[in-house]
């Protein structure tokens, strides 16, 4: 065991591209606080929570932490949030 805990934080929306925008949201809102890796947050169905879907890109920058931006997104990867 690693010796860290994770924080499971339910939130509800009715479909996939509402889940990853909602948590993209408050990841934005937790990132202020040196706890938070903005960057791991991902979404699941309700009713299958092995199956994960990233709410950013799931490519790791230098240093270890995970880029900032949407999934898929265009151009090259960065640790600052980009605002649509």
């Amino acid at each position: 065991m690693s010796g860290r805990w994770v924080i499971h934080l339910p939130v509800v929306a009715n479909d996939l591209l509402s889940a990853q925008r909602l948590a993209r949201v408050v990841a934005h809102w937790t990132h202020v606080l040196p706890q938070t890796e903005p960057g791991g947050t991902t979404v699941s169905a309700e009713d299958d929570q092995n199956v994960r879907h990233w709410a950013f890109c799931d490519r790791m920058m230098p240093g270890g932490l995970r880029c900032l931006l949407r999934p898929e997104h265009d151009g090259a990867c960065s640790r600052r949030f980009r605002w649509r």
